[in-house]
């Protein structure tokens, strides 16, 4: 039976398109691509997941790369991007129905250390994240999905059986590390009323 309900943050509670984040602060479409590449490089993104960079130097090496007069703009993109996430449709109330209806609720997220420490500076994303029983960020801890370890951590320090957890995620690969470890996976396609039917949860 299935207790708790382990959610991923990005394209499943929240959108995240970088090209939307960057098109707020560089109004010159000429500048704009290519500002947004650059911001949100896997090169310092995945660092930032495993905690293995901090968000200043993330923004000396990508001004290496950008002419000077972007410099700022590029900066606002990434000091801006965690107050302007913005919902999926239908997640927020879905899950508020799971903890109405006796749900435990648990995040784990391949995020930096300067999300984990600054995302109640996001309204939404604080009252959201006030609902949830435990959450993971891989930053702080340097373990990133799907590595098993980060799964069995997320178990070990909530006391969790996995066999009463399912994990909603965006990404295949992260639900393949999940089911290694016992948990049972649910590849989010954006639809939070599929979902709902997946979880069998109705609507209060």
């Amino acid at each position: 039976m299935i207790k708790n309900y382990i959610f991923d943050f990005g394209n499943v509670l929240a959108r995240f398109n970088p090209d939307e984040l960057t098109e707020i602060y560089v109004k010159d479409e000429a500048y704009r691509k290519t500002v947004s590449e650059i911001v949100f490089d896997r090169l310092y993104w995945d660092r930032l997941d495993d905690g293995s960079i901090t968000d200043d130097e993330v923004k000396q090496a990508f001004c290496k790369r950008l002419p000077k007069e972007l410099h700022e703009s590029a900066c606002l993109v990434y000091d801006g991007w965690v107050g302007l996430k913005t919902p999926i449709d239908g997640m927020q109330k879905l899950v508020a129905d799971i903890k109405a209806q006796g749900g435990k609720l648990y995040l784990l997220s391949n995020i930096s250390i300067g999300f984990a420490e600054n995302y109640h500076k996001n309204g939404w994303v604080n009252e959201l994240f006030s609902l949830f029983d435990g959450l993971v960020f891989s930053g702080p801890i340097g373990i990133v999905k799907p590595d098993r370890k980060i799964f069995e951590h997320l178990l070990k320090l909530y006391n969790l059986k996995a066999e009463e957890c399912i994990f909603i995620d965006d990404s295949l690969k992260n639900i393949v590390g999940a089911e290694n470890v016992g948990i049972k996976g649910y590849l989010f396609d954006g639809d939070a009323g599929r979902l709902r039917k997946e979880l069998n949860i109705p609507e209060i």
